[in-house]
């Protein structure tokens, strides 16, 4: 409501609480004016101008697309979304949900964007771009779930919810499997080996949060758990390790030193009984912190 509203408002407040009497209000005929243009002025007020309203097709697209390589988000979703409920079939509203899903997405608007996306893959199965639908869906989940000051703290997804890292690995995984071919395939796997390494260290860290309280038996079925889901992630020499002192801590001492032998088998250098920690591992490229462009 603006300040000329407001005004006229107080006017006539003061206006009215200041008559005598009801006949001296039904006497005051020359307000009403006041109170039509105080009525209007509100009704105005509540309307929102819709700068699109005279553009052609051809200028919301021009639009849109200037939006989007400028990284004006807020208006690349508000053009896209107009494109789309104008024109809302054909080749053109098809592309307005994909760029819709993507400047949701690098507006940090993710449960928008999965929705446009998810829209997208339903209604449009046998897209040409349908390989990108799937990728971008993944990364959708997947930056949503390291969160926006995960770069910066160094907290990565072992420590956060795993539930956005299994929506990530199954749009992953669809795209892997159906476009082998794909252009987004090899990024894709690379964030899948990750994402998996990533669950099992989120399984051991309950697992070491369990050992270090004496719950020996938590210890081993979470160890177990990681074991049967990720058998070749890098965690699970911690896994065994925290496994073969729970059992001994228990007095299982055949299970100690069958999984011991497992242990040696599959980690013959390792130190981890000697020093506590595991063996190093080749940090993951920086490439999956960065916010790239993927535009089609």
């Amino acid at each position: 409501m603006g300040f000329l509203t407001m005004f006229f408002i107080f006017f006539e407040i003061q206006l009215l609480t200041n008559l005598p009497s009801l006949k001296r209000l039904t006497s005051n005929w020359v307000y009403l004016p006041l109170l039509l243009i105080t009525s209007l002025l509100c009704g105005c007020a509540g309307k929102d101008i819709d700068e699109t309203a005279g553009w052609s097709q051809s200028k919301l697209i021009s639009e849109a697309k200037t939006a989007i390589n400028d990284n004006d988000y807020p208006n690349c979703v508000k053009f896209y979304e107009k494109l789309e409920a104008r024109y809302p079939f054909g080749p053109l509203a098809e592309q307005a949900q994909i760029n819709s899903a993507y400047c949701n997405w690098k507006r940090n608007e993710q449960e928008l964007a999965l929705a446009s996306i998810n829209r997208f893959i339903q209604l449009h199965p046998g897209h040409p771009d349908i390989d990108y639908a799937y990728y971008l869906k993944g990364l959708i989940t997947f930056n949503d779930n390291l969160g926006f000051l995960a770069k910066f703290s160094g907290q990565d997804l072992s420590e956060r919810d795993p539930k956005a890292s299994k929506d990530a690995y199954e749009a992953f995984k669809v795209l892997t499997l159906r476009y082998p071919d794909s252009k987004y395939t090899p990024d894709a796997l690379d964030r899948m080996r990750y994402i998996v390494n990533a669950l099992a260290e989120s399984d051991v860290n309950a697992a070491r949060y369990y050992y270090r309280r004496g719950a020996y038996v938590a210890t081993i079925n979470r160890s177990q758990t990681a074991l049967k889901d990720y058998d070749r992630a890098p965690a699970i020499e911690e896994a065994l390790y925290l496994m073969v002192k729970s059992y001994d801590a228990l007095g299982l001492k055949d299970l100690s030193a069958d999984t011991m032998r497992i242990f040696n088998t599959n980690f013959p250098n390792s130190e981890i009984f000697k020093t506590g920690k595991r063996q190093a591992v080749t940090a993951q490229p920086s490439k999956w912190w960065q916010f790239w462009n993927t535009t089609n």
